[in-house]
């Protein structure tokens, strides 16, 4: 299966502490990573590396074709509106703005019409159980629903990539157990490659391959055989 992230020789010192020590991965379509590993071990670090957030990073990230070192910070930001998706902790919804309309921001970004935008939206709002709160701003939903509304933000434009960082690490388990759910069903619905963040050994089980970080550097890669075993 063909790549569509990789990452060579990715190495990252702040002042003198190492932070990624030389890692080299490759991710495929249609696959769920999860990157583990304990506090400090350099695992956002990594994702932000691997998204081109992280700009000051050593080494190489070719996504999609594209060699992210070698873009610009308007085209690596152009290339991220038309391909990736992101779910962070904390949700990172506009404050402003309604769900609909956080769901919205990145169709309309990339110059979708509002109709056909709409039309979208409505049928994630549907899907993940969010019609009722959906005229709501953040600050008037559960951590829950405000997490549900970052999942269907990141999936809304079909992404080739999306990155998540600790999407369910400040969630109950109940919360945590429907919003990986979703993340999962909706990544996998448009055929994408999510990697994502997570100390949650249990969340880790439910991705096709577990990426362990340790010290910055790479310690063991695993495919979940519970995954394995239903494909």
């Amino acid at each position: 299966m063909a790549e569509v992230l990789q990452a060579t020789n990715l190495s990252l010192s702040y002042g003198s502490q190492p932070i990624l020590r030389e890692i080299s991965l490759g991710f495929s379509r249609s696959e769920a990573v999860a990157i583990t590993g304990p506090s400090g071990s350099g695992k956002t670090t990594l994702l932000y590396a691997l998204s081109g957030l992280e700009r000051d990073v050593q080494g190489s990230v070719t996504m999609l074709g594209k060699k992210l070192e070698t873009l610009s910070v308007d085209q690596a930001a152009e290339l991220r509106l038309r391909n990736v998706g992101f779910v962070f902790q904390s949700a990172d919804l506009v404050p402003e703005l309604t769900l609909r309309q956080n769901i919205a921001l990145p169709l309309l970004l990339a110059g979708v019409s509002r109709s056909a935008a709409g039309q979208r939206v409505e049928e994630l709002l549907e899907m993940l159980g969010l019609v009722e709160s959906a005229d709501r701003r953040p600050n008037r939903v559960s951590g829950g629903q405000a997490q549900r509304c970052a999942v269907a933000r990141a999936v809304v434009a079909r992404p080739s990539v999306v990155f998540a960082d600790e999407p369910t690490g400040a969630l109950d388990q109940t919360n945590r157990d429907v919003v990986l759910d979703l993340l999962l069903e909706q990544v996998r619905m448009i055929d994408g490659l999510l990697v994502t963040v997570t100390h949650d050994a249990d969340v880790a089980a439910q991705f096709d391959r577990t990426i362990a970080l340790a010290d910055g550097r790479v310690v063991s890669e695993n495919t979940s055989v519970f995954v394995a075993n239903q494909h």
